[in-house]
């Protein structure tokens, strides 16, 4: 089994990058809907969240208030620091669940969509890194026009990442998105080609 890492700043095309991956056959784990499941109502993870933060975090259904709770977090790195020690340890437990899962079904190659994999130090855990980039001034554009952001808090949002030229560097495959919807499907296709290739190498070498 090739186990990837696909990451890329915010508004890069990580998420559309990691669909159309899916559609050629990969099997995806998602780190945003592993971190949903992590805070889901009744879970430890959400009781340790409103005992530290409080019930104003919560919606009237009882569910995490994401957007409440990352604007608290979000300009305090002590809180935000907190917040993550509370959430990663689940969510690793449940990304390990799913790639074990998954090695025990056969499947050839799984993808981890993972936003913060460089900021997390993840990248040894992975047989290939693909990176899904797009120039700043594109991304800001996407935040502010995509997700209704003011100009402000998406630059803030932009800053707070690692500057994708050094991830670049450290990436085994980068996808430029800065064209259209088939320029970008056509250089998925291409990645697709050399992780296929990939996987082939490993099984012939007889690595599992």
């Amino acid at each position: 089994m090739l186990l990837v890492g696909l990451t890329g700043n915010i508004a890069s095309g990580k998420s559309t990058v990691s669909a159309l991956l899916a559609a050629r056959g990969a099997t995806v784990i998602d780190a945003d809907e592993l971190a949903r499941r992590a805070v889901e109502p009744g879970s430890s993870v959400l009781r340790a969240i409103v005992d530290r933060w409080g019930p104003d975090v919560l919606g009237p259904d009882g569910a995490l208030d994401r957007a409440m709770l990352r604007g608290i977090v979000f300009n305090d790195p002590d809180q935000l620091d907190a917040l993550n020690r509370l959430v990663h340890p689940e969510v690793e437990r449940l990304r390990a669940a799913a790639v074990a899962e998954a090695r025990e079904r056969g499947d050839r190659i799984v993808v981890c969509d993972i936003p913060l994999l460089f900021e997390k130090k993840m990248v040894d855990q992975f047989d290939a890194v693909v990176l899904v980039d797009a120039p700043r001034p594109l991304r800001l554009e996407r935040v502010v026009t995509e997700r209704g952001l003011g100009a402000t808090e998406a630059m803030a949002m932009i800053a707070a990442q690692m500057p994708s030229e050094l991830k670049q560097a450290r990436a085994d495959l980068v996808i430029h998105n800065a064209g259209t919807r088939q320029e970008l499907g056509r250089r998925v296709d291409a990645v697709w080609t050399s992780l296929r290739a990939l996987a082939e190498a490993r099984e012939s070498a007889g690595v599992p």
